[in-house]
């Protein structure tokens, strides 16, 4: 094993400085699962513009027919690797036909049109998503650290907890914290949640598609260190807000009523939202877990329990930012985070 790790860790750059790794990443037909494979680049490269497109067997995930099996990915961000380290990246992409249409999957062809549109990209919006996951012991699926069939104590300690009776976990949470800090990914801190063995990330602040890119890779990041330790990574519908979003009109003086103004349109295309917000959300938004019902929409300054939150800071400072709680732990950030651009900026109701 010693010497399987040896080779995993060899540095080509001893060999050749033009022998660079680009490790192609995308998102399956089930919008959730990512896919990868790798390829041998003859330099450094820094602009996924300049990296080449490449294809793979859509008739093997679900995303082509068997008879023209064909498709095309296109690079589009660049990360270092921290995996292979030394100059190799990550490369994340999306999936067009061989005609140069994006396929059906493609949720970030539309998030990208929406972001790049003159009136969006004026307001620089930020987005801060926070990703709650599950660790589960990879032969039964039962959450890391509870009795197989059992369950652990009432929940109270186990919030930000420490200790082995409380905190399950701790090492694979590290080691994707640091992973991601090396990949570049604003990740701006984790957390122990309320049940055993559930945890969270933040990403953010970040800039429009960034935002969303950087999740998917985060999450990529988060399943590549689960399979080195043998452990599932489940992201079943539990809490995952925006914990900030925020336009530079909301940044500005007088931007509360930038921000109310924006709440107001999502609460008129609320059902239309919680659509888009991920699969199994009427499971969470029951109205009883620090979260409105699924058909209620509700805001509020520094309530927990309402659809849009608002912080007492913003309130008191005049501008600032606002949550969205709403959508679930699956939910599509290049769908969720383009869809509150398209809404507050764009929409004129």
């Amino acid at each position: 094993m010693s010497l399987l790790n040896d080779l995993i860790n060899l540095n080509l750059s001893q060999i050749s400085e033009k022998s660079i790794i680009a490790e192609y990443i995308w998102i399956d037909v089930s919008g959730m699962d990512l896919r990868s494979k790798a390829r041998t680049l003859s330099g450094p490269v820094n602009d996924p513009s300049k990296l080449p497109k490449w294809n793979y067997d859509g008739s093997s995930t679900g995303q082509a027919p068997g008879e023209d099996s064909e498709v095309i990915i296109y690079p589009q961000a660049i990360f270092p690797d921290p995996f292979r380290r030394g100059n190799h990246i990550l490369v994340m992409c999306d999936a067009y036909t061989p005609a140069g249409d994006p396929i059906p999957t493609n949720k970030r062809y539309n998030a990208a049109k929406i972001f790049s549109h003159a009136e969006v990209a004026a307001e620089e919006p930020w987005y801060g998503i926070e990703q709650e996951y599950t660790l589960l012991q990879k032969d039964v699926k039962w959450p890391l650290g509870w009795p197989v069939g059992g369950f652990p104590g009432p929940q109270g300690p186990y919030y930000c907890g420490i200790g082995a009776d409380k905190a399950f976990g701790r090492d694979i949470v590290d080691a994707h914290y640091k992973a991601c800090l090396y990949a570049g990914i604003n990740i701006s801190g984790i957390n122990g949640e309320v049940m055993p063995a559930q945890w969270e990330f933040q990403v953010g602040p970040s800039v429009g598609i960034t935002a969303a890119d950087q999740v998917w890779v985060a999450r990529y990041i988060l399943e590549r260190i689960t399979e080195i330790a043998g452990v599932v990574v489940s992201f079943d519908p539990k809490p995952i807000q925006l914990k900030l979003f925020s336009t530079k009109s909301m940044r500005e003086d007088g931007g509360y009523e930038v921000i109310k103004k924006a709440i107001g349109k999502l609460g008129l295309r609320h059902k239309e939202h919680i659509s888009a917000y991920g699969e199994g959300n009427e499971r969470r938004l029951t109205g009883r877990h620090e979260t409105a019902d699924l058909n209620t929409f509700l805001w509020g300054v520094a309530n927990r329990g309402a659809s849009i939150r608002v912080g007492r800071d913003t309130e008191k400072a005049g501008k600032g930012y606002f949550e969205d709680r709403r959508p679930a732990s699956n939910m599509d950030p290049y769908v969720v985070t383009s869809m509150i651009a398209e809404t507050t900026i764009l929409w004129k109701p």
